[in-house]
């Protein structure tokens, strides 16, 4: 990087540097910038599979059955005109 780079940096940082300091803050950051460099090495989407397991039809299908008859459940619970009262929600 150059000086120039750097001063309009440290400018927006509202840091004050000197000479030396913006040589050394220049090399800094050029090694920072550097080791981003290794991203451009990675492989992109259409390279790499994000899912590495083919997710097929999973689901099964639903059978219907009826565990307990809904007239002996409607003598057991409170019911109004044949509909189940549930506790109030406010």
């Amino acid at each position: 990087m150059d000086k120039e780079t750097i001063s309009r940096v440290a400018k927006v940082a509202r840091l004050k540097l000197a000479d030396e300091e913006l040589e050394q803050y220049a090399a800094d950051l050029e090694d920072i910038l550097s080791a981003f460099s290794v991203l451009d090495e990675a492989p992109t989407l259409e390279e790499y599979d994000l899912g590495p397991v083919k997710v097929e039809n999973v689901l099964r299908e639903d059978v219907i059955c009826r565990d307990s008859d809904p007239a002996e459940l409607r003598e057991v619970m409170s019911t109004r005109d044949e509909w189940v009262r549930g506790p109030r929600l406010s």
